[in-house]
């Protein structure tokens, strides 16, 4: 992973070359941002330009064998640290190293990956991750040892706000003083979980949301049409991440419309009409077909019609870039309904839905409960 393949955040990438060439390197850094910021892809290439001596970020061919280590994430002197709970194949003490072919295979599809991704990508169902006390002792015999190459080693610790408190305070000292030429980046997306005696320890360094120019001329080069690309990073909102499983599942995007049509009308009607929440309820099973995270991205697509709709409402027109395909339905003619009386409450219940589908609710009754209360809240003004 190079400086150059990172999406935006330039003036980071700057400030780490120019302490790295200064030989002024924090030998403890915590990287916070939102999902889809690029801190764990900004991360590995932050430690290949250490470890191979990449001039300003780019690939020159001077150290060749290093890079090849590195794309292969299998660089000796590299080691990472991740959330993780048992599975079918892990039945006990699970640590990071147990998932190491996974993990390379996760970042490799896409280093901007979330949380629940992993998560799913390593099948722990409804468990919890977290990063153990039995990882920590891992992380103290592996920085014991001397560097494989005689140059740096780095810990790259993902989700560090998952350090339980045990393994927090067992990695206390080596994080104060660790040995020579030994750099942790620890990388969170909000220092509030983290324990102040690991702040205090750490230099911190914020990511911002990416604008949808960077978003969009990345989707571009990877072969997006602009329009499209245009349409998806406006979606996306600062989330690369996003952006990509938009454009994975942009087949899916007329049809959300479709359900999404039939699921106000059907809230329209159902205002002094009993008969029409059985419609309601036949929405909510058919919505129930689709997989968890189909469900989720449904929902965010509905976040953002809604958003769309109240900006058209407040004559933001500018800012309105959606265009409907169903027939019959105009998103100016919808928008009256969207207005500061229930935007609130809609978003709300929106993103309770999308919690609650992230923890294996029943997502029949999730739908069912949202969709009744959306034909009350349709009609607020």
């Amino acid at each position: 992973m190079l400086f150059s393949e990172i999406v935006g955040q330039n003036h980071i990438k700057n400030h780490l070359v120019q302490s790295a060439t200064s030989g002024r390197i924090p030998h403890a850094q915590l990287f916070i941002g939102q999902e889809g910021t690029g801190t764990l892809a900004m991360a590995i290439a932050y430690a290949q330009y250490l470890l191979c001596r990449n001039i300003d970020g780019e690939n020159t061919g001077g150290n060749e064998s290093c890079n090849t280590k590195f794309n292969a994430l299998m660089h000796p002197d590299l080691h990472f640290v991740y959330p993780v709970a048992t599975t079918s194949e892990v039945t006990k003490h699970p640590t990071s190293d147990k998932f190491a072919e996974p993990w390379r295979n996760f970042i490799k599809n896409n280093p901007y990956g979330s949380l629940i991704d992993w998560y799913n990508h390593i099948d722990i169902q409804n468990k919890q991750g977290q990063i153990g006390v039995d990882e920590a002792g891992e992380i103290l015999k592996k920085l014991a040892l001397k560097s494989y190459e005689g140059g740096y080693k780095i810990m790259i610790i993902w989700m560090a706000d998952k350090l339980n408190t045990e393994a927090s305070n067992k990695i206390l000292k080596i994080l104060e003083e660790p040995p020579a030429k030994t750099i942790f980046i620890l990388i969170a997306e909000s220092e509030t979980a983290i324990l102040q005696t690991i702040l205090s320890r750490c230099q911190l360094l914020r990511f911002n949301a990416l604008n949808s120019v960077e978003i969009e001329q990345a989707l571009v080069e990877r072969g997006c049409a602009k329009q499209q690309a245009t349409l998806l990073a406006r979606q996306a909102q600062g989330n690369y991440n996003k952006a990509l499983q938009l454009l994975s599942n942009a087949a899916d995007s007329s049809d959300f419309e479709q359900k999404f049509v039939s699921w106000v009308r059907a809230a329209f009607r159902a205002k002094g009409n009993a008969a029409v929440i059985k419609d309601l309820v036949e929405w909510s099973e058919d919505l129930a077909t689709l997989g968890r995270e189909q469900q989720k991205q449904f929902l965010e697509f509905c976040i953002e019609l809604f958003r769309q709709a109240l900006l058209c409402n407040y004559q933001s027109s500018n800012l309105v870039y959606y265009q409907t395909t169903v027939a019959k339905f105009k998103l100016e003619n919808f928008a009256p309904f969207v207005n500061g009386a229930n935007i609130d409450e809609i978003f709300e219940e929106l993103s309770n839905a999308i919690y609650h589908i992230e923890r294996n609710g029943n997502s029949k009754m999730i739908f069912t409960d949202l969709s009744i209360k959306l034909t009350r809240l349709i009609h607020k003004k």
